[in-house]
């Protein structure tokens, strides 16, 4: 199972890293030269060092340097295995995709970095040259993933094969569950009025006639947009197709020609002025500028007064918080009962550390049962009232089937998985052209990865 794990880890932290860390090696004439070939892929010297400094940088060695770039080097024989498989299956992901992952990973990284700026000075490069970088590696890693999820993806696990796998744990084994809690939410939004609404416009086509007299469509994003997302980039969101943005954003978008600047379009986030970057196939990259219009304090007031009196009814069991949600919640969480759902776990579970600092706080003082007073919470620039239920919470314990049956399910999901993943790796091992060079021969490697 650790060569699975060793796989999964690395590619999360070296996205950006590792392209730039091996560049810098490569550049050392020490560093270079070739370490394994598997079937026409190779893997340099240069690669496993980068990883190994970045790893190293961080702090998370553990055993001596050999020992951590055998394991290195071990993993990368896995990727490169996978990558040979997909080459034989004919999987290609196309420049399009590659583009709008490479875009969605860079503003991960600029939202790390706070700015591009920063980004640029950390790597001693330029954004188009880390972006350059990027691709091949974005490529190949996505092509992986589909040849590893190809083999996997008719893996299923039976309540009888669960069962089996948790009776076979040793009991040291047991996973430790945190305590953990299920809040429900109602939310208010306040009425946004009219003159607010057209604050909003006017300041919108105040720029689009600002943009007619020589100022720049990303400098104002920058300055004025109130997408935190992609003002710091001018308003760039980078490649896209539909149904990747809100229908009336899109159907506006899509028809404008490189350069032109659309009228004010209004969505659920607000009002918008966009300009077309660039079409390519059926993607396009588009700048915008975002006002959202302000809630009047007399309106913000009327939902906290709102939910007081909804609070009420529910603590006089006049309707249950089940019931008040479907009748008065402005939140799509209404078709889960009001339930806010974990992103990690897909359930509506919550350890206390996943919980967002400021309903971490409401969440600690209720106990089963109870309502929170109304909570102003400001989401994506929006304001409301909030009212929290504490529906259950547990004490932390040993895993169990009756408390945590799909935690365990996707333990055993996952072991079933990895024995699928090691037997094809050892059938294509067999059937696979693999040199490693005379310097690694020696590595302690958990696959007959040599085979003379």
């Amino acid at each position: 199972m650790k060569l699975l794990r060793i796989f999964l880890f690395f590619p999360v932290f070296l996205m950006l890293s590792s392209t730039s860390l091996s560049a810098q090696s490569k550049a050392d004439s020490v560093l270079d030269g070739v370490v394994a070939i598997v079937g026409g892929n190779v893997i340099l010297k240069s690669d496993i060092e980068a990883q190994y400094i970045q790893i190293r940088a961080q702090g998370n060695i553990q055993g001596t340097a050999t020992n951590l770039k055998c394991q290195i080097l071990e993993s990368l024989l896995f990727q490169k295995l996978l990558l040979h498989q997909s080459q034989i299956d004919s999987i290609t992901v196309t420049d399009a995709q590659v583009e709008v992952e490479m875009d969605r990973r860079m503003r991960y990284f600029l939202s790390q970095a706070g700015t591009p700026e920063r980004l640029e000075e950390h790597f001693g490069k330029s954004l188009v040259e880390i972006k350059n970088e990027l691709r091949s590696v974005i490529q190949e890693q996505m092509l992986t993933e589909q040849a590893q999820q190809k083999i996997t993806k008719d893996v299923a696990i039976t309540p009888a094969e669960v069962k089996s796998f948790f009776r076979k744990m040793p009991k040291d084994s047991i996973p430790l569950v945190s305590a953990e809690i299920e809040l429900g939410m109602i939310v208010k939004q306040p009425v946004i009025g009219e003159e607010e609404k057209q604050a909003a416009i006017n300041k919108l086509k105040e720029f689009k006639v600002r943009t007619t007299k020589g100022d720049d469509f990303s400098t104002l994003a920058v300055l004025y947009s109130e997408d935190p997302g992609s003002s710091k980039q001018g308003g760039e969101l980078g490649m896209f197709k539909r149904g990747d943005m809100r229908p009336e954003f899109e159907a506006t978008a899509f028809k404008l020609k490189p350069g032109e600047i659309s009228d004010v379009v209004e969505t659920e986030d607000g009002f918008h002025l966009i300009q077309m970057i660039e079409r390519r196939g059926e993607y396009i990259n588009v700048r915008h500028i975002l006002i959202q219009p302000k809630v009047s304090p007399v309106n913000l007031n009327k939902a906290k007064v709102f939910l007081d009196s909804v609070s009420n009814l529910i603590i006089k069991k006049q309707i249950t918080f089940e019931e008040a949600v479907i009748r008065f919640s402005d939140d799509p969480s209404k078709i889960n009962g009001g339930m806010m759902i974990n992103n990690v776990t897909g359930n509506s579970r919550f350890e206390m550390g996943q919980l967002d600092p400021k309903i971490f706080f409401v969440a600690d003082k209720l106990k089963v049962g109870d309502i929170s007073a109304p909570v102003l919470t400001t989401d994506r620039g929006k304001q409301d009232y909030r009212i929290y239920f504490l529906k259950a919470r547990s004490n932390p314990h040993k895993a169990n089937l009756e408390e945590d049956y799909s935690r365990i399910q996707q333990l055993a999901l996952d072991k079933k998985k990895t024995e699928v993943i090691n037997e094809w790796i050892t059938s294509r091992i067999n059937s696979t052209f693999i040199k490693i060079m005379d310097n690694y021969r020696n590595c302690p490697l958990q696959r007959k990865w040599l085979k003379d």
